[in-house]
């Protein structure tokens, strides 16, 4: 669930950056009864992050199969990856 706060209890650094830390999920600041900021730590921000690179990735290879691009197994990959290295094929 959610953890929200008003903006005033900003003013306590130590207790928002704890509560940041122990959630490890944004944390969401009110103004006026509004939603103003979201706040998080930078390890869940970093998650984050990694998590949308996984799906931009997921998405263009979902892209590629669906528009017929030919595919490579892993062997392959790993084939031409060790011939352009100058390793050898298994």
């Amino acid at each position: 669930m959610s953890t929200i706060i008003p903006i005033k209890d900003l003013t306590n650094t130590a207790k928002v950056s704890e509560l940041c830390h122990s959630q490890q999920e944004p944390v969401f600041i009110t103004k006026d009864g509004y939603s103003s900021l979201v706040i998080m730590s930078a390890a869940t921000y970093e998650k984050q992050i990694a998590l949308l690179e996984v799906y931009r990735k997921l998405g263009e290879a979902e892209d590629l199969e669906r528009n017929g691009t030919a595919n490579m197994d892993g062997r392959e990959v790993f084939d031409r990856l060790r011939v352009k290295y100058g390793q050898k094929a298994i």
